[in-house]
């Protein structure tokens, strides 16, 4: 079988893939998301196209400099209203954000793309919509306290698999798509790579 690498120090990416008995290494990519996530914009590409390039970026970085492996790499974008929304960069960015998207739906788009030998060699990207109830200040100032800047780690500032669940009314798509990775039809991607067994 061959190796895969994960091209991510995403801690939920790889829990995904632990959870669901992925043996793999990690090595992360170091790319200038914000950077790439701009240019892309400015030339016109969409929510997608950011995505899956940003996945595509990651994994031929790390491809490039580990040939032989199956390399991984995975993006996730939130829009907004027809805007791509970015990290935030502290909890009072968090609190401005979690208003915003109060009582509102977004959409999550996860991407994933696999490189061999430097070049992708396959690709796929999934996207959920999520809305968000209307909850009080109250309730945010207290999730905020608790959550804590781990919260920051990811494009929404919540985790659908832990307490972030009760800031929404309604989730639609695949709950592995909301956590970052389009599993299922990764899964099936590795065993036609002989990683995982058929």
């Amino acid at each position: 079988m061959t190796g895969l690498v994960l091209a991510s120090a995403s801690p939920a990416r790889a829990r995904l893939l632990t959870a669901a008995g992925v043996v793999f290494a990690v090595h992360p990519a170091t790319v200038d998301e914000a950077a790439m996530k701009d240019s892309l914009q400015v030339a016109g590409a969409d929510a997608r196209a950011v995505a899956e390039a940003l996945a595509e970026l990651k994994a031929a970085q790390v491809s490039a400099a580990m040939p032989d492996a199956l390399v991984l790499g995975a993006d996730q974008v939130l829009v907004f209203d027809g805007v791509l929304v970015s990290k935030c960069a502290d909890l009072k960015e968090a609190r401005a954000l979690l208003r915003e998207l109060r009582g509102q739906p977004h959409d999550l788009i996860s991407a994933a793309v696999l490189c061999l030998h430097g070049a992708p060699v396959w690709r796929h990207a999934a996207a959920a919509r999520l809305t968000m109830r209307d909850f009080s200040d109250d309730f945010l100032g207290t999730y905020l306290a608790e959550e804590g800047e781990a919260l920051l780690g990811g494009v929404g500032c919540y985790r659908l698999e832990g307490r972030g669940a009760q800031l929404f009314a309604r989730v639609e798509g695949d709950h592995f798509t909301v956590q970052g990775l389009p599993l299922l039809p990764l899964l099936e991607a590795l065993r036609q790579h002989g990683v995982l067994p058929a």
